[in-house]
């Protein structure tokens, strides 16, 4: 067998064909978004969200989520766990239906009602609230749209989830926030986790020839799930005891007070901006006055803090143009649905009295369409090599 030889990777000899063919045609090699980036956008359409009651903008809004997470998803365990989210996000509009059915309330006599459920007598200090009686079409819509908003709200959230590796943005946090990071991470993977315990338990019992369905099956699946999570806990406390999470280190008992001060301050400080702004009859020391104070203070207690730890990052994500342009989509998509300009806010939550088919403004379609581009912009991820593709590229690099 003829001896090989591995030529190392320069600018003259890359390393695979694939590559050279990437340099070859001018085209930059595909990479994976910064996740703050990411979550910048779920957040600022998620903001957008929770400003409209309108069904219409809230659909428009499901399918960008689905649309960005279909061209820009990569191929981790997690980015195959969306369609979970879009099931709770039913479930969340059912139970909301539901509720509104049984508790009824606000029935008025201008009302169409649907069907009649049986009532049940409840106490007089239970007044305004109905256990059954008449279900009308306008209770039904206005529950409909309530919890179609909060499951808008849950697919942002998934879809950040799905598109972002969430230990991939341990990196970018401060020194004095990285074990606070660490245990936001660690929550926050636990629905992934968990997708990929089930998707990978259903493959085994199709390879046994599994027929159980429905509860029957519910044993199979959750013992070897829940075997799964608690092996994942044990291995996660062991590598944390290892790397000596959460050690105090070199700083005093002195420091940690004041950090730990400043930033208890700031964090209140925050709230009561936060309050003050939303908030038309509050003070106005409580509104912007007191949100710049306290970001001053966590400023200073993360600056304080970050003294004292010392992190280092293997090969950092960098931040370019695409991640301002996808950061920037949300953003935008949030501020145009806040300021309500050239539009009126009723076009934003639509009343059911009388009974009408919500209107569709421009601007806020047009917002949420900004934030779609985010599919565009967005690098695309990059491609799982197929089985022929890999050994085609084995036996080229093995040739003499």
């Amino acid at each position: 067998m003829p001896a090989t030889t591995e030529t190392p990777a320069t600018p003259d000899h890359p390393a695979t064909p694939e590559r050279a063919r990437a340099q070859a045609g001018g085209r930059r090699l595909p990479r994976t978004l910064h996740p703050v980036a990411w979550w910048l956008w779920a957040i600022g359409l998620a903001t957008a969200v929770s400003r409209t009651t309108n069904p219409l903008l809230l659909a428009l809004v499901l399918a960008v989520l689905g649309w960005v997470v279909t061209a820009r998803r990569g191929d981790s365990p997690w980015a195959r766990g969306f369609r979970y989210y879009l099931w709770l996000a039913l479930t969340v509009v059912a139970i909301r239906v539901v509720f509104r059915s049984v508790f009824a309330s606000g029935i008025t006599p201008t009302d169409h009602i649907l069907f009649t459920l049986p009532q049940l007598p409840t106490p007089h200090w239970y007044a305004g609230i109905a256990i059954g009686g008449p279900v009308s079409l306008e209770a039904t819509l206005s529950a409909a749209t309530d919890g179609l908003r909060l499951a808008c709200l849950l697919c942002c959230i998934g879809a950040a989830n799905t598109l972002a590796n969430p230990k991939r943005a341990l990196r970018v946090l401060p020194g004095a926030l990285y074990e606070l990071g660490v245990a936001v991470t660690v929550s926050i993977s636990v629905a992934p986790q968990l997708i990929e315990s089930v998707q990978r338990v259903g493959r085994a019992r199709r390879l046994r020839a599994g027929d159980a369905r429905g509860l029957r099956a519910l044993r199979g699946i959750a013992v070897p799930v829940i075997e799964d999570a608690l092996e994942r806990s044990l291995h996660l406390a062991a590598a944390m005891d290892s790397r000596g999470y959460g050690r105090a280190g070199t700083a005093t008992r002195r420091s940690r007070r004041i950090t730990g001060a400043l930033l208890l301050l700031g964090m209140l400080g925050l709230c009561a901006g936060v309050y003050g702004l939303l908030d038309g009859t509050a003070p106005k020391a409580l509104g912007l006055p007191a949100l710049l104070a306290g970001s001053l203070l966590c400023c200073a207690g993360l600056a304080l803090g970050s003294r004292r730890v010392r992190r280092t990052s293997y090969r950092p994500d960098p931040w370019r143009l695409p991640e301002w342009l996808v950061a920037g989509c949300g953003v935008v998509a949030a501020v145009l649905l806040f300021v309500t300009a050239g539009y009126s806010a009723t076009e934003l939550n639509p009343s059911l009295y009388p009974l009408s088919w919500p209107t569709l403004p421009l601007v806020p379609v047009a917002a949420i369409l900004i934030a779609g581009t985010a599919g565009f912009t967005a690098p695309p991820p990059a491609a799982r090599p197929s089985r022929a593709g890999r050994d085609r590229t084995l036996r080229t690099e093995g040739a003499p």
